[in-house]
């Protein structure tokens, strides 16, 4: 499957990594054009089990996906609609499907991310922020409307209520480390940093079956939605459908005839063993 024809970015492959470049002159701005190039891709990626992460970046040195284009914002209605009469935006359907894709997909941030470049960072299943580079604001408040790219609805379950008041209500910038300890991100890393940790971590969940890392992301997600008892059914139902299409049963009946299991250098080692074991097919 090739991954050629986009307008507002890039895309190259290597050892089962996508690698998303946003590169969309003059600053990233997060138009129709972007949502477009973001909706073609996800239905490529929804397809293809050869790609088990995908990593979005930027091209530009100062930022990684600008706000919402003003553009399309302004050409909104400005009369109320009834809850029965609602539909989603295009915005939020998009990032909605970036969201729900089979892969682990991972945001490494070196730039600005305000408003809907926020937003889509959230929409990602990891984020990673480069220190003294990194910048992120959700801003709609002081325009009068509020963060519609799912950053209103993505922020609670993120950071807890409290917290996604403040981001959201004070509308101020905050940078990487803020951000760490908000928890809107995973970690904050020097600007030289980034990269290789990013890259180690891509390459590394890449290793595993494409099946069991959708499952592990699905379940994870329905442990935010669901209650505990429906959560736990749908950890179950998971775990078939990954024992149905992975190598699982093999590598287990491998580890019972090896005793790996019972062998004390092998239980102090089991950061290299999960991928030693991938070779069991």
């Amino acid at each position: 499957m090739t991954y050629e024809g986009y307008t507002t970015f890039n895309v190259s492959l290597a050892q089962a990594v996508a690698t998303i470049t946003f590169d969309y002159p003059p600053v990233n701005i997060q138009g129709i054009p972007m949502l477009d190039d973001l909706n073609r891709l996800a239905e490529k990626l929804e397809k293809d089990r050869s790609v088990k992460v995908v990593v979005f970046q930027s091209a530009h040195p100062e930022i990684f996906v600008a706000h919402a284009d003003t553009n399309f914002l302004k050409d909104m209605s400005t009369e109320a609609v009834s809850r029965d009469q609602v539909e989603c935006l295009y915005l939020q359907d998009v990032l909605q499907r970036i969201s729900m894709l089979p892969q682990a997909t991972i945001a490494k941030v070196e730039g600005f991310a305000r408003g809907g470049g926020h937003e889509f960072m959230l929409a990602c299943d990891m984020r990673f922020a480069a220190k003294g580079k990194a910048k992120f604001m959700q801003m709609e408040v002081g325009m009068g409307i509020l963060p519609c790219g799912g950053g209103a609805s993505r922020m609670a379950r993120q950071v807890g209520l409290g917290r996604a008041l403040e981001i959201i209500l004070s509308a101020r910038d905050f940078d990487a480390e803020q951000a760490e300890a908000y928890g809107t991100i995973n970690k904050a890393l020097d600007a030289d940093a980034i990269g290789p940790y990013v890259e180690e971590l891509a390459i590394r969940i890449a290793q595993f079956p494409a099946e069991s890392i959708e499952a592990c992301k699905r379940t994870v997600y329905a442990s935010v939605d669901l209650p505990i008892e429906d959560a736990l059914k749908e950890e179950a139902y998971w775990l078939y459908q990954s024992m149905s299409k992975t190598p699982a049963q093999k590598r287990f009946q491998y580890a019972d005839d090896n005793s790996a299991q019972n062998e004390m250098d092998n239980q102090r080692n089991w950061d290299q063993l999960v991928l030693d074991i991938q070779g069991v097919k």
